[in-house]
């Protein structure tokens, strides 16, 4: 006679297979848990997807699923739609659904396919995670202050932060001053991407990057046989923008001539192709960035002060990586996690002294210099933490030649400083921004060092 537990076992077997005890199995998961039938509409809803989704199950049943979770990829990468087709699961996708109530959340989702006793496939179920309360925790955590594709704690980039969605909202022209590599292309994008014109292109010109003689037909157009090689008529910029955005980098190299036909765009709205004869229409935001001085250059006669105008109505400048040493361990971490992702690696960092090394760099090709560093650290480094011997070799300081070595720290800080003084020709404010430094302190440490400038060459 069979013992009592093996009794139990038995008659539990039963009833599970029975589907007796499914929903009570089903509820006590902490994950959400949905079927569909072959047309789409959940058969099967259980208590943590009314909880994460905020819709109740008696709703949820019998809809389509992509009216219930309203996910990031429910029209064009449907993950359950993948899994009908290949028959291949997939396990823990990350996306986002929008609840109920409007909220945006992340969750990771994994299906599999549901069949009969033939083998003929006759739904798919997917379980799903709410990664909320994950993700709020890792930011605390990690103290990042995120916007976009950008990422600072520096006072001047967050109150950037805060007035961007304003400036987003508007119609206004706006002008986007920083050095290269500080980032005005992902500001002119983040503006693009909250406005109103968000569904429509967002169209970029490097108008540095474009001989003058060609600037003016790319960015207005041109008709057949208005010049040489002009066989049919070509839409520019301008009209590949319409509807949305035109982003106009280092507008300072603009010609004077190509700056009156700019100016009527920004002044009426319109222009006229190459060859054309009659007027375009330009639905188009213009937002423009340049690295130069246009101040100067309006003073100077380089730069036509109503077009200065025009384009200024909203300026923001973003300031070099110098002066926001703050962000570079934030920025490292960002771009790690990046190529962690492109590369398909998981390196862990960079190790405590290539940070200080990073943290020391004078960074003239600012955040786009950063970028460039990991990314080659990237290429060199095959798993585990990047050390020093991953970096660009511009990066690590020379050895010295045998003999001359300092011979205490004083004098290792002298030879340094002496040798950053007369790269930057003896220029102190020049000198204290390379190091990141007030210029009082750097006089400081000159008088201590016993530092003295070169004597002045007299002018005749």
């Amino acid at each position: 006679m069979p013992s009592r537990s093996k009794q139990n076992a038995h008659d539990l077997k039963k009833l599970l297979e029975s589907g007796r005890y499914e929903g009570v199995i089903l509820d006590s998961i902490a994950d959400g848990v949905f079927a569909v039938d072959t047309d789409w509409k959940i058969c099967s809803f259980n208590r943590a997807a009314e909880e994460i989704t905020g819709i109740p199950g008696d709703e949820a049943m019998g809809r389509q699923c992509s009216d219930v979770f309203r996910a990031s990829i429910c029209e064009s990468a449907c993950a359950l739609r993948e899994t009908m087709k290949t028959g291949k699961p997939i396990i823990n996708r990350a996306i986002y659904i929008v609840r109920a109530d409007g909220t945006r959340i992340p969750i990771t989702i994994s299906t599999a396919l549901l069949k009969d006793d033939s083998g003929r496939t006759i739904g798919g179920v997917e379980t799903f995670r709410d990664l909320s309360v994950e993700e709020e925790l890792r930011r605390e955590l990690a103290g990042r202050h995120t916007f976009e594709d950008m990422v600072s704690t520096n006072k001047d980039v967050l109150r950037i932060f805060e007035i961007l969605p304003d400036i987003a909202e508007s119609e206004s022209t706006v002008l986007i001053l920083g050095e290269s590599g500080t980032g005005k292309e992902l500001v002119a994008r983040a503006i693009h991407n909250m406005s109103p014109r968000a569904e429509g292109p967002l169209v970029t010109v490097n108008c540095a990057a474009i001989p003058d003689t060609l600037l003016e037909s790319e960015l207005f157009g041109h008709k057949a046989g208005s010049f040489t090689d002009a066989r049919r008529d070509r839409a520019g910029r301008f009209a590949l923008a319409d509807g949305g955005t035109i982003f106009l980098d280092e507008i300072g190299d603009v010609s004077p001539a190509l700056q009156a036909r700019l100016l009527r765009v920004l002044q009426d709205g319109t222009y006229e192709p190459i060859g054309a004869t009659r007027t375009e229409k330009a639905d188009v935001r213009v937002v423009a960035a340049t690295n130069r001085n246009l101040d100067a250059m309006v003073a100077s006669g380089e730069f036509r002060s109503d077009l200065f105008y025009r384009i200024n109505v909203i300026a923001v400048e973003l300031p070099p990586l110098r002066d926001r040493r703050e962000d570079i361990p934030l920025l490292v971490e960002h771009f790690v996690e990046r190529y962690n992702r492109l590369k398909r690696k998981e390196l862990s960092g960079v190790s405590p002294d290539v940070l200080e090394l990073l943290m020391s760099h004078a960074y003239p090709g600012n955040i786009r210099e950063l970028e460039n560093i990991i990314e080659h650290a990237f290429v060199m480094c095959r798993s585990g933490t990047i050390r020093k011997r991953h970096l660009p070799p511009h990066l690590l300081p020379a050895p010295l030649p045998t003999g001359d070595a300092p011979r205490s720290l004083p004098e290792a800080e002298r030879a340094f400083l002496l040798s950053v003084l007369e790269r930057n020709r003896w220029n102190r404010a020049a000198t204290a921004r390379e190091l990141g430094i007030h210029k009082t302190t750097l006089w400081r440490k000159m008088k201590r060092l016993e530092i003295v400038p070169p004597p002045k060459r007299p002018t005749f």
